[in-house]
């Protein structure tokens, strides 16, 4: 059974795999392919969240500190120094990583909501930081130059060439959660979301393995952010730092299913055409219907589906296979009665 289900799974996601590849021949509109690369881009972020937030079970909501950090040092360095993106884009990885130290240091203290106050708080303060930094561009924010473009510079007229960069970091960021899932760093990381005692018992240190989470999150969520910039040509505090990005990030695992490796892609799909339809139908009128709509899902996944849409289907099947195996014992059961009865008969004659 686990080897048809692996084998069913390995099947679903080579077809999903084929899909995001011939998306960009099918879709002809320039707004749909905006949304499909949204989608993919939302995500990356729930992947890259699901590191601490899923497996380790560190509900971070100030992820966003980490996001705006990876968009404004690619920004900074190429308006200022003239620095390839592609090199600010990893440079803004490495500094996101570097600093999740002292954010990990600061707010591993605590437990529960109290760390997902905390880090709430420190997204507060970088954003608040950078609002008033003037090199930084301040409130006003900063734009990316479009004087030098193709994929040296990562600049682009099209929207064509963002869906294969955003597919391509989808793809590295679920390779990462794969390698991490099966590897020891993801049993010692479940082992902390669980039994957290148990596995300090045991020798496994709790604060190194969360920060090392952390670090991995951050990094990723820091080059999904320097992605972001390169897209849309500007960034200001507000776009990439505020904390309703945070809790998007979490929202889309938590919908899908966190701690699952597949859960925050689908939560993407799920929430960002939410997002998109309720902007294209209501426009400016509608503003915060996404908000109140994220709620209700809220309060509908803790009530009724709390392991996401992906714990909600593999309960269905686990209910699927159980009804079979119920019914053809009930069957083998009547056809070893209807036997006995025929050779008591038999015998009776």
């Amino acid at each position: 059974m686990i080897t048809t289900t692996r084998m069913k799974a390995v099947a679903i996601s080579l077809v999903c795999l084929a899909a995001a590849l011939v998306i960009p021949a099918v879709v002809q509109s320039a707004s749909y392919l905006n949304l499909a690369i949204l989608v993919l881009m939302a995500a990356q972020l729930g992947v890259s969240w699901n590191i601490v937030g899923g497996y380790a079970g560190q509900v971070s909501l100030g992820h966003a500190a980490f996001y705006g950090l990876g968009a404004y040092c690619s920004t900074l360095m190429l308006v200022k120094f003239g620095v390839n993106p592609w090199i600010g884009v990893l440079c803004g990885g490495l500094l996101a990583a570097i600093l999740s130290v002292g954010f990990g240091w600061s707010c591993f203290r605590l437990k529960g909501h109290y760390f997902a106050m905390a880090t709430i708080a420190v997204a507060e303060l970088v954003q608040i930081w950078f609002t008033e930094w003037e090199y930084g561009g301040a409130a006003v924010g900063l734009y990316v130059p479009m004087d030098r473009t193709g994929w040296l510079w990562m600049n682009f007229a099209t929207k064509l060439p963002y869906y294969w960069l955003a597919l391509g970091l989808l793809l590295i960021t679920l390779a990462v959660n794969w390698w991490i899932e099966r590897s020891y760093i993801g049993y010692y990381l479940r082992a902390i979301k669980d039994e957290p005692d148990a596995a300090r018992s045991i020798g496994v240190n709790i604060a190194r393995y969360k920060q090392i989470a952390l670090s991995i999150s951050a990094f990723f969520t820091a080059i999904g952010g320097s992605l972001y910039a390169q897209k849309e040509l500007y960034i200001d505090p507000n776009s990439v730092l505020s904390t309703a990005l945070s809790i998007k990030m979490a929202l889309v695992s938590i919908l899908g299913g966190v701690g699952t490796l597949f859960g925050p892609v689908i939560g993407s799909v799920v929430l960002t055409t939410i997002e998109e339809l309720t902007r294209t139908v209501f426009g400016g009128t509608g503003r915060g219907t996404d908000t109140i709509i994220y709620a209700t899902l809220i309060i509908v996944i803790a009530v009724f589906y709390p392991t996401g849409v992906v714990g909600w289907w593999r309960n269905i099947l686990r209910r699927r296979v159980l009804n079979t195996a119920s019914n053809t014992a009930d069957s083998e059961q009547s056809s070893s009665q209807v036997a006995g009865a025929a050779a008591v008969k038999g015998g009776q004659v």
